[in-house]
């Protein structure tokens, strides 16, 4: 069902707004389910390395959304993610690539990004915490099926879901990585693995 919202969200940004969204001469062969069809995202990660999110294409990879800051749902995502990776070695998987893109920009600066990684022991570039330097992060959350909201206190109010993008970008798998990894969602890893 969410494949099928993401195709539809998809869809209707080629529609809505082909200005915007339509690909560069060199991405012309984009699948029109791709997630780097979206708009121009550029980002800088924990390295104050920056880079345009649909640069990205060619290595399958998981992609997520985060906060430094968040004290819950968020460590506890990068220690998931962490699982899964270990999950795939333990299958005889290769390691696969991680971009989490934060929500909160405005707080969650290279230091702040560098510091997370470094508490969390994650390295760019195999797995990149980034901010968004220009562009809509919030078009990113709507294809992923990310929700959040700022709190009147500081702090969002957010789901977590990490999407497996296959080398074109086109989602093949989600979870929420709650706990244990999820079995199909490292089958599903194996299988983008294998197919590249």
């Amino acid at each position: 069902m969410r494949l099928l919202r993401v195709s539809l969200l998809l869809a209707s940004l080629v529609l809505v707004m082909p200005s915007v969204v339509a690909a560069p001469a060199s991405s012309a062969t984009l699948p029109q389910d791709s997630v780097y069809r979206i708009p121009p995202l550029q980002l800088r990660d924990q390295r104050g390395d920056v880079f345009s999110f649909a640069s990205l294409r060619g290595t399958p990879r998981l992609v997520g959304m985060f906060y430094a800051s968040c004290r819950i749902a968020c460590p506890l995502e990068i220690e998931s993610i962490k699982r899964i990776e270990r999950a795939l070695r333990r299958k005889g998987g290769a390691a696969v690539a991680v971009l989490l893109v934060s929500f909160d920009p405005a707080h969650d600066d290279v230091a702040l990004l560098r510091k997370l990684a470094a508490e969390h022991h994650v390295q760019a570039p195999l797995f990149r915490l980034a901010r968004p330097e220009q562009g809509d992060e919030g078009m990113l959350a709507g294809v992923l099926g990310i929700a959040y909201r700022p709190l009147p206190g500081g702090g969002y109010s957010h789901n977590v879901v990490v999407a497996l993008l296959d080398a074109d970008g086109r989602i093949r798998a989600t979870t929420d990585v709650s706990g244990t990894p999820d079995s199909p969602f490292v089958r599903a890893i194996l299988a983008v693995q294998a197919s590249h």
